[in-house]
């Protein structure tokens, strides 16, 4: 995925989300039906290849970009709409996957999603071809804010975006990873602490929601420094969850809706911070390090947790979203020099 991203970015731009969507479509249904299949460690490296470029082409971040396209500023209410959905994946293929697994085998299973990633493609083929700038009049793009305007200030809004991405998508993914071992070892049972963990979809949802219900009230930068002081909070609650279930309940929820909102905003914060025509590919740029990080982080939250436990990791955890908050509260401060978020 972070090795195709700036291209897969740039394709969206210059074509259209529909034919790079559709596109992934197809892959993700081939590399679904090439694990199934799959005898050999080459065969199943290359499915995880092929399924890698079709995530990079169907999933939020293409998405996002084909909004943006379509869209310009006005893409920030559908980004939000579509991860409300989204939301719902794990929730649905989760227990789907499971009982698919039960029936027909995991190769089985893979075979049955392989053929839900081709109902995508009719969707994927209906995605409007149309560019906003087509029909932007000279006084809208005058009124257009962007620190793209400015090229020094885009630089720095660049690597405070690409860093507050990155550190979210590596503490969610390394944390994600292991929440259910991190409360069990804290001190619930095991059937709590699936319960318990369960309510982080809870929380990402209710946020989500709340953010399209009345998110159109406070600037994008705004929403996203928010979003990033819940986390250190809810983390540090995190510590006590063994001896309070309050704590634990605290903890899943703010995290899942700080994880829920910042989802968002690293679809809508691009959109005040760069220029609209060219997202796909400028954001495809700053996203490969995200990429990265994801596919690392949770060896390295499994290393904490062998040699300093629980508490290593939620102390980790506490670590990277403070960094988090601070470029965050970086990105605010350039903003108001630029009368961005007013």
């Amino acid at each position: 995925m972070g090795l195709v991203s700036p291209i897969v970015g740039r394709l969206i731009d210059r074509v259209g989300g529909s034919p790079v969507m559709s596109a992934g479509s197809v892959l993700c249904a081939a590399g679904c039906a090439g694990l199934a299949v799959a005898e050999t460690l080459v065969a199943y490296y290359a499915a995880w290849i092929c399924l890698g470029l079709a995530m990079r082409s169907t999933l939020y971040d293409a998405a996002f970009a084909s909004l943006a396209r379509i869209g310009g500023p006005e893409a920030r209410r559908p980004i939000a709409q579509i991860t409300l959905l989204g939301g719902l994946a794990s929730t649905c293929f989760w227990p789907i996957g499971h009982l698919l697994a039960e029936a027909f085998g995991w190769r089985g299973a893979l075979l049955v999603y392989a053929g839900f990633a081709l109902l995508t493609l009719p969707l994927h083929l209906a995605i409007p071809g149309a560019r906003h700038q087509d029909n932007a009049s000279p006084e809208q793009m005058r009124r257009l804010p962007s620190l793209a305007l400015r090229r020094h200030d885009r630089t720095i809004a660049a690597l405070l975006y690409a860093t507050i991405v990155t550190l979210t998508n590596g503490l969610n993914s390394g944390l994600s990873a292991h929440m259910i071992g991190v409360l069990t070892e804290l001190g619930l049972g095991a059937g709590l602490a699936v319960s318990v963990s369960s309510l982080r979809g809870i929380g990402q949802s209710t946020a989500r929601l709340a953010e399209i219900l009345f998110g159109g009230r406070l600037h994008p930068i705004d929403l996203n420094l928010g979003a990033t002081l819940v986390l250190p909070l809810c983390f540090t609650v995190g510590l006590a969850s063994g001896g309070y279930m309050a704590a634990a309940v605290g903890f899943t929820l703010f995290y899942g809706a700080g994880i829920g909102i910042l989802s968002i905003t690293r679809g809508t914060l691009p959109l005040v911070l760069f220029d609209y025509r060219t997202y796909g590919a400028f954001v495809g740029k700053l996203l490969v390090p995200s990429f990265v990080l994801s596919a690392v982080s949770p060896l390295v939250f499994a290393a904490v947790i062998e040699h300093f436990g629980a508490p290593g990791a939620l102390y980790l955890a506490i670590a990277m979203s403070s960094a988090i908050l601070a470029a965050a509260i970086a990105l605010k401060t350039l903003a108001a020099r630029q009368d961005l978020s007013t």
